[in-house]
Order: structure tokens, then C-alpha cells, then sequence
């Protein structure tokens, strides 16, 4: 085994452990992100977001980060009920945000612009996040305390994936990094064998709210 080839795997085994806290150690081929067959695609898989070597050092949760990080802000989510603080995006969910506000092409990658068309529909997002579930804000006890309506992270377990391909923990271990909802706290973005499959990754199956159940105690 050559060099390079150590390099690289050693690469993607420190991103992994990076990611391991609320992820699967990855199958993403087949995945949504899986952009091999796109007009822009190189027939590589992980290089569009991750490379081995002179990545982006100054974004934050990002493991050997190699695609352009939006510099967009956002009109954020905001309710009556709601008791956290919630800022601008940051850490894993500005990584996400970065293709899906539809300001930075999929393919601007390895300190390049990119050409291919910015995502539409209900994949980009854009700007204003009044109507997305909020993300960013501290998820803890003291949270649930206060709100009256939301499991505690800490006490609460939940089994994330399906078949059996399946993680279990509490809230707070498999679906918060640094005690932060993140897109991610719903989504694993690189694995195909999420709960309901599809395009939408989600951890645990929307069938019966599951997924909202989880944190929501209603």
C-alpha cells in the first residue's frame, strides 16, 4: 500500500472519529450525497466536502473541511413558545447551510469557484429560516426544565437508523453535538440506510412523528 493511499485512509478514519458522536461510520454511496454520476462529479464521493491534505482550517466541526463555507446571514426562527436562544448558524449546520441556502454551487470544492447550478426547490432553503425547525440553540436539562414540553436529552433514549444498521443513546449522544441541535441532530448526511431511506436521511422514521417525538413530549 503506497503512501497516498495511507494518507488518505488515515484522512477519513480522523473525520469519522470526529463525526462519530450521533453518526454511522458512513455509507454513503447511493446516498443523496453520492454525486459521482452528476455532470460535475469527478467519480470520487468524499472529496466534494472532505480531502486529505491544505483543507479549511478555520471552520469550526468541520473535519478536513474542502468546500466553500457560505458567508450568507440569516433571518432566523422565532415564536412565542419558544424558550431557547437560538443564532446564527454555525459549526455542522453552517457546513449543510453551505449548499442548501443556494448561495455556493455544489461543486465549489478544493479552493475552486463552482459552475454546476445552485440547488433549487425544496432542497435549497435559502436565507430565511422562519420556517424551519430552529437549529443552533443549546438542547439541555435545563431547556427541557423550562420548556415543560421537551424530553430530557440527558434521560431520554433513542435508537437512530434501521434494519440492522441501528445506533442507541440518549437524545443527547446521538443526536446533539456539544449539546447543540444541528441539522444533523435530525439528518446523518452520509449514510443510506437511514430510518425511512429516501432522499430526506433522516435518523429516526417520520411514520406516526416519530421523529418529532423524540425531543417533543406531547
Amino acid at each position: 500500500m503506497n503512501r497516498i493511499k495511507i494518507a488518505w485512509r488515515a484522512a477519513l478514519a480522523l473525520a469519522a472519529a470526529t463525526l462519530a458522536q450521533g453518526t454511522f461510520a458512513g455509507q454513503i454511496g447511493g446516498s443523496a450525497h453520492d454525486f459521482r454520476n452528476q455532470a460535475w462529479g469527478n467519480g470520487q464521493i468524499c472529496i466534494y466536502c472532505h480531502a486529505p491534505h491544505h483543507t479549511d482550517t478555520t471552520t469550526t466541526d468541520a473535519p478536513l473541511w474542502n468546500h466553500e463555507v457560505t458567508s450568507q446571514t440569516y433571518v432566523l426562527y422565532d415564536s412565542a413558545t419558544l424558550d431557547a436562544t437560538v443564532g446564527q448558524p454555525g459549526g455542522l449546520s453552517k457546513l449543510c447551510l453551505s449548499c442548501h441556502d443556494g448561495t455556493v454551487a455544489p461543486d465549489s470544492f478544493g479552493g475552486t469557484g463552482g459552475s454546476a447550478p445552485t440547488l433549487s426547490g425544496s432542497a435549497n432553503l435559502g436565507n430565511t429560516l422562519l420556517d424551519d425547525h430552529p437549529i443552533g440553540f443549546v438542547y439541555d436539562t435545563s431547556l427541557s426544565t423550562t420548556d415543560g414540553s421537551l424530553h430530557d436529552p440527558v434521560a431520554t433514549n433513542v435508537t437512530i437508523g434501521s434494519g440492522g444498521e441501528q445506533l442507541s443513546g440518549t437524545i443527547q449522544q446521538r443526536m446533539l453535538f456539544n449539546d447543540r441541535m444541528e441539522c444533523s441532530s435530525c439528518h446523518d448526511v452520509h449514510n443510506t440506510f437511514t430510518a425511512d431511506g429516501g432522499d430526506m436521511l433522516v435518523k429516526v422514521s417520520q411514520s406516526g412523528s416519530a421523529l418529532c417525538l423524540t425531543c417533543h413530549n406531547k
